[in-house]
C-alpha cells in the first residue's frame, strides 16, 4: 500500500510538472494578470468608491475640489451612491490640499440645527467625527486638514487633522427636526452655514461654493468592469504611495497601472480586467452574505455586516502591526461609503437581507416589520430599502424608506409602528409603505441616529421582517 501511494504521488507530481512546463510565457502573464486584477479590486475598493462619487460631482458640470456638493431636499433614487440616507440633508465637501495647502472645514454650532458626520482621507479612513458626536461636541469648530508631511506648526484655534493623502471628503448630514417641508428647508439652510476654504484665506475666506445635485442623476455605483480600473488608475496617479500599500506597486504594473504612465488597455487586457472584476464582485458578495452569520440579536436576521477587525483598525488608520483587514475593507466599500471615527456615537446601523424564515427579500412579495415603541434614539430612526444587486436606491421608486419623522406615519396603540415593504401598499397602510420592485431582491438598512444604551445592551430588540401571505 505504501509503495502504491508513493507511485500515485509521483504520477501526480509528474502531471503537475508537465502542465507547468506546457504553459507559455503568455499563459503565465495572463494568469498573473487575472489573479492580480482580482486582488486589485478588493484592495482598491475604498479609493475607487471615493473616485466614483467625485466623478459624479464633476459630471454635474459645475463642481470641483474644495467645494461642496449637496442636495437641497431629501435624496431620491437619482442618488446612486451606495446605501445613502434619504432621511437627512447631505452635504459632501471634496477637498484637495495638494495645490492650496491645508484646508479648513468650518462646522457651525448645533444651535438652529445639527450636523452629524465624518471627515475622511481619500481611502475613506476617518480623520475625525464632527458635530455633537464629534470633536467639537456640538459647539462648532474649524477642522484643519493638513497635507501629507506638512512641516509647519498649525495656528491655534483649529481642530488639526493630519492626513497622509492630498484628497479626501466629508460626509455631513444636516439632521431634520421633523419631516415637514418647513423643517427640511431649515435643515438645508443650516447646512449651508458649513464653510470650506484654504487656510491661506483664513483672514478673508472666499465664499464657499455649493453645487446642488438635487434632480440630477448622481451615478456612483461600483462598476465591475474595466471602468473600475480606470478609476483606480486616476487615484494612483494623484496620490502618494502609502508605505503599507507599496506591495501593490508591482502587482498593479501587471495590469497596466503605473505611476507616471498612461493606462492603456488593449483588447486582451480588457477581457482579463472585465472578467477579473466580475470574479471579485462574486467573491465580495459571497463574503457580504457570510457576514450575516453573526447576528446582532440572538436568533435574529439583523446584523452589522462589518468585521470587528475592520471596526477596530480603520479609525486608527490601520496602524496595528499585525492587522490590515483589506478583505473586510473591500466588502464594506462594496455596499457602503463613509467610516465613522466612533461607531455608535452619532449613529448605528443594522442590515437585513433575509426575512424571518431565512428567505431572501423578493421585490414581488409583501413584508411587515413591527418597530417596537420607545426606539432608543435621541434624533430619529429609519428603515430604507436598497437594490440587493447594486446596494443603491431602487431606481424609479417614489420613495425608499420610512422614518420616525415621516409625515403621517401611523402608530399602533402600544406605540409601535408597522412598516410594509412590497410592490403595492396594503389597504389603508400607504403612509407606512415602502415600495419594492418585482423581478429583483432587496435589502433593508435600519438606522439609529443618536443611539442610546438600550440598543447596545439589547434590552430593546428589533424584530425580524416577516413575509405576509
Amino acid at each position: 500500500m505504501f509503495r502504491f501511494t508513493l507511485a500515485i504521488l509521483a504520477l501526480l507530481a509528474a502531471t503537475v510538472a508537465a502542465s507547468a512546463q506546457s504553459r507559455t510565457p503568455d499563459d503565465l502573464a495572463r494568469r498573473a494578470a487575472e489573479r492580480r486584477a482580482v486582488e486589485a479590486v478588493i484592495w482598491g475598493m475604498p479609493v475607487v468608491n471615493y473616485d466614483l462619487m467625485f466623478q459624479a460631482m464633476i459630471r454635474l458640470g459645475k463642481g470641483g475640489f474644495n467645494e461642496i456638493v449637496y442636495w437641497s431636499g431629501l435624496l431620491d433614487w437619482k442618488n446612486q451612491t451606495l446605501t445613502p440616507n434619504p432621511d437627512a440633508i447631505y452635504f459632501m465637501p471634496f477637498i484637495n490640499t495638494k495645490e492650496v495647502g491645508p484646508v479648513v472645514i468650518d462646522i457651525p454650532p448645533a444651535d438652529a440645527g445639527v450636523i452629524n458626520g465624518t471627515i475622511m482621507n481619500v481611502w475613506q479612513v476617518p480623520l475625525e467625527d464632527v458635530g455633537p458626536a464629534g470633536a467639537d461636541k456640538g459647539k462648532g469648530g474649524k477642522y484643519l486638514v493638513l497635507p501629507p508631511d506638512y512641516k509647519q506648526k498649525p495656528p491655534a484655534g483649529y481642530i488639526v487633522l493630519p492626513s497622509d493623502t492630498y484628497r479626501g471628503y466629508a460626509l455631513l448630514r444636516s439632521i431634520l427636526r421633523t419631516g415637514s417641508e418647513a423643517d427640511i428647508a431649515k435643515a438645508v439652510d443650516y447646512g449651508k452655514r458649513i464653510k470650506v476654504y484654504p487656510l491661506s484665506q483664513a483672514a478673508k475666506p472666499s465664499p464657499t461654493q455649493f453645487v446642488d445635485a438635487r434632480g440630477s442623476l448622481f451615478e456612483a455605483a461600483i462598476p465591475y468592469s474595466v471602468r473600475f480600473f480606470e478609476a483606480l488608475d486616476r487615484q494612483v496617479q494623484a496620490e502618494p504611495w502609502l508605505v503599507r500599500d507599496k506591495a501593490m506597486i508591482d502587482q498593479l504594473k501587471s495590469i497596466g497601472i503605473e505611476r507616471g504612465k498612461p493606462f492603456v488597455v488593449g483588447d486582451a487586457m480588457r477581457t482579463i480586467l472585465n472578467e477579473a472584476a466580475e470574479e471579485a464582485h462574486a467573491w465580495l458578495e459571497m463574503k457580504y452574505e457570510q457576514a450575516f452569520a453573526t447576528t446582532y440579536f440572538d436568533g435574529s436576521r439583523w446584523a452589522l455586516p462589518v468585521s470587528p477587525e475592520y471596526v477596530a483598525s480603520a479609525p486608527k488608520n490601520y496602524t496595528a502591526a499585525d492587522s490590515y483587514p483589506v478583505d473586510s475593507r473591500g466588502v464594506v466599500f462594496s455596499f457602503a461609503f463613509f467610516t465613522p471615527k466612533t461607531l455608535g456615537a452619532g449613529q448605528f446601523y443594522l442590515m437585513a437581507i433575509k426575512d424571518k424564515g431565512g428567505q431572501d427579500f423578493d421585490g414581488a412579495q409583501t413584508y411587515r416589520l413591527n418597530v417596537p415603541g420607545k426606539v432608543p434614539v435621541t434624533q430619529y430612526w429609519s428603515a430604507t430599502v436598497y437594490d440587493r444587486a447594486t446596494h443603491t436606491l431602487i431606481r424609479d421608486m417614489p420613495r425608499a424608506g420610512r422614518s420616525s419623522q415621516s409625515p403621517g406615519l401611523q402608530k399602533n396603540a402600544d406605540g409601535s409602528v408597522d412598516l410594509w415593504f412590497g410592490p403595492a401598499a396594503p389597504d389603508g397602510k400607504g403612509a407606512n409603505w415602502v415600495p419594492t420592485k418585482a423581478g429583483g431582491r432587496f435589502e433593508v438598512l435600519f438606522r439609529f441616529y443618536g443611539p442610546e444604551k438600550a440598543l447596545f445592551d439589547k434590552t430593546w430588540k428589533l424584530p425580524d421582517i416577516e413575509e405576509v401571505k
